[in-house]
């Protein structure tokens, strides 16, 4: 097996895997029935195998089942994994109902973390989102006291502005920025990987496929149930000429002998040293397809391709990236 690439968080941060493990769907996420718990373990474990050591998770995903189960995951190879936690979301009965950021809260989140992943310290630490509740300072500097306690070694932020991460960074070095980033959502290519790029911050970026419009599989319309259609881009006309831009990139999957979610992955990474792509799965089965991924080259005129039919403003609708 071909050894995968590294990726430096931050300007003086440690080195992991250029591709992350999204553990989130190894939990019930939007209501649906929570994965076989023995496949999810045993996905972390090979992903761990194989080289892939980052680990994405929040304290919210599952009510905290998500936590508990890469800490079964992990047992007796803590040093194998390198783990990234959000916090800060809070939910009722499966609803969003908002974001608590006080340091208060951050102190009382950590310590059940650190209890549910069986770990003494967390290598990424992060609020979700930051919504102005709380001044950046103080979020960043109640973290800042926790790696100064040793329950957290690195500082990460999630979903913000490029003027909210030159505030983060002001206060403590950011070492990774997570973000949802693919050929479908490029606004944070503006100013956001800008700032991220200039203050040597690197980017984790979720979402590649933008919730399986780039998959290849969708096909209009979806069903009435289906979470997406509360984005406007998954609905009516817009979903339609949206599937007509993904054809493109089926066309150049088939041509290249990969899936559409293959090349999406690729093109991710592509986009810079800095930027890992941080992809979900809890089966096995989707491993070997996500690391040949990291293969994939592109010619010139294939990314110009790619870039023009996908430019920023191509695909149609918002979702809730679009804040």
């Amino acid at each position: 097996m071909k050894k995968i690439e590294k990726i430096q968080l931050g300007q003086d941060g440690p080195s992991v895997s250029k591709l992350g493990l999204g553990c989130m769907r190894m939990s019930s996420i939007w209501g649906s029935p929570t994965p076989d718990e023995k496949e999810s373990i045993a996905t972390i474990q090979e992903a761990l195998d194989s080289g892939i050591n980052f680990l994405n998770t929040g304290d919210f995903y599952g009510a905290g089942h998500n936590e508990m189960l890469i800490g079964k995951a992990i047992k007796g190879r803590r040093d194998d994994a390198f783990i990234s936690v959000k916090f800060g979301a809070i939910f009722h009965n499966g609803a969003w109902i908002g974001m608590d950021l006080r340091p208060m809260a951050i102190k009382n989140f950590v310590n059940y973390s650190l209890t549910r992943l069986g770990i003494e310290s967390i290598d990424l630490y992060q609020p979700s989102r930051i919504d102005n509740s709380v001044p950046v300072e103080d979020i960043i500097g109640t973290i800042a006291d926790l790696v100064k306690e040793g329950k957290v070694r690195h500082i990460g932020v999630s979903e913000i502005t490029a003027v909210q991460l030159r505030q983060a960074n002001a206060v403590h070095p950011i070492s990774a920025l997570e973000f949802g980033y693919s050929l479908a959502d490029r606004q944070i290519e503006e100013d956001l990987l800008p700032a991220a790029k200039e203050l040597g911050i690197a980017v984790v970026a979720f979402a590649n496929t933008a919730e399986g419009l780039l998959s290849g599989d969708l096909k209009a319309p979806l069903g009435a149930k289906d979470y997406r259609m509360h984005f406007s881009r998954f609905r009516g006309e817009n979903l339609v000429k949206n599937l007509e831009k993904v054809e493109v990139l089926k066309q150049l999957a088939a041509d290249k002998g990969y899936t559409p979610t293959q090349l999406a992955i690729a093109w991710v990474k592509e986009q810079g040293e800095h930027i890992m792509p941080l992809v979900s799965m809890s089966r096995r089965s989707r491993l070997g397809e996500n690391l040949a991924a990291m293969d994939i080259v592109f010619t010139a005129e294939e990314m110009k391709m790619l870039n023009t039919t996908f430019a920023k403003g191509a695909i149609l609708g918002g979702t809730y990236l679009q804040r």
